[in-house]
């Protein structure tokens, strides 16, 4: 094949588009991981595919669905893994606790979910979906597969997790002294190979699955499910090194970015303000009941704090794990709430848009 035919097939196939993406969003993670920010290896893929989808991209590069499918899957896993028996004990041990301080932080969310639904902030569902204390990569593509707009949910999830986080770092510092740094990002850990080609395996296993039988939000739900009941039975050990986690976010966070448009954009900036002040309030109120865990049930100020943070999972197990905390109760908290959300979110939305009498409206 001559040379310049083959140049022009790379170009048709969008490779120079997908290298240039690849390395703005190498650059953007190297960045936000230098200032310790939260879910740098989200967020920066996002906020590249953001800027090349506005730019050179016009819109028509898209992620092949399965390398999206399975990275979805590895998501569920990540999650799947963090439920320990340990963690589901602790669960067990103070369920009343558990299931007041859990529901109550749902409903608040809910409720501050629904006015920016009454003041026609964002559209239908879509500020339910992402007022939702959940796992923020998961309460993503759960919208998009229930009907609301992906890149607005991903919008509210992450600018909450970003104030969260810098939220319960600066907390961590006054209130308690910490240990230690937080451990630097470790892309090539040793690696269980057999446990990895079993954790593989088992992935493909959930994603063809999902597909097969057309579930709703189950590349998601079945992975995480699956995966922790097979590896509370003793029967799998999720193995997920973290350049493979790296891929997956990347691979989402291209998806959701890649999609995004002008007008988009501009609706973000003008709901900018008006959600930014439901997360300081979001925020507000639950270190309210953090304060109403450590005078009536003697939790410690800290670990109550960081149990009833709203969102951020992963960047609260962070600090948690470096700072003299119960770290076993923060992510019990953390972990049932993501659960209970996963159950009754679809249904929560579909109420809320019924009540509001408003549809989705993707821009």
């Amino acid at each position: 094949m001559p040379f310049s035919d083959a140049s022009r097939l790379l170009r048709d196939a969008g490779l120079p588009k997908w290298a240039l993406l690849l390395a703005l969003s190498t650059a953007l993670v190297v960045f936000l991981e230098f200032f310790a920010l939260p879910a740098s290896l989200l967020i920066g893929p996002m906020v590249a595919a953001i800027a090349l989808a506005l730019t050179v991209g016009k819109g028509k590069l898209r992620v092949p669905f399965w390398p999206l499918q399975f990275g979805q899957v590895l998501v569920g896993l990540m999650m799947a893994r963090t439920i320990t028996p340990n963690i589901l004990g602790t669960m067990a041990k103070d369920a009343p606790l558990f299931l007041l301080f859990i529901f109550s932080v749902i409903a608040i969310a809910t409720g501050l979910g629904w006015l920016l639904t009454r003041w026609q902030v964002l559209p239908g569902t879509t500020a339910v979906w992402g007022s939702s204390p959940g796992g923020a990569s998961a309460m993503v593509i759960m919208s998009e597969a229930y009907g609301a707009d992906a890149r607005l949910v991903a919008f509210m999830q992450y600018l909450r997790v970003v104030f969260v986080a810098v939220g319960a770092s600066v907390i961590s510092r006054l209130w308690v002294a910490a240990d230690g740094a937080e451990p630097p990002l470790v892309l090539f850990p040793e690696i269980d190979w057999p446990a990895f080609a079993a954790t593989m395996a088992f992935a493909a296993f959930c994603a063809y699955g999902v597909r097969r039988l057309r579930l709703q939000g189950g590349s998601i739900i079945v992975p995480l499910f699956l995966g922790a009941l097979l590896q509370g039975m003793g029967l799998l050990k999720i193995e997920l090194p973290m350049w493979l986690l790296a891929i997956a976010y990347a691979l989402v966070g291209w998806s959701i970015g890649l999609r995004f448009t002008r007008s988009i954009i501009e609706h973000v900036a003008r709901a900018l303000p008006r959600v930014s002040a439901c997360i300081v309030l979001l925020m507000a109120l639950c270190g309210c009941m953090a304060v109403a865990l450590h005078v009536f049930a003697g939790i410690d100020p800290l670990t109550a704090y960081l149990a009833t943070s709203p969102g951020g999972a992963d960047s609260v197990a962070i600090i948690a794990a470096s700072s003299d905390v119960d770290v076993p109760f923060v992510m019990a908290m953390q972990t049932g709430r993501f659960l209970v959300i996963l159950m009754i979110g679809p249904m929560l939305a579909r109420f809320i848009a019924r009540r509001s009498g408003l549809a989705e409206n993707p821009a």
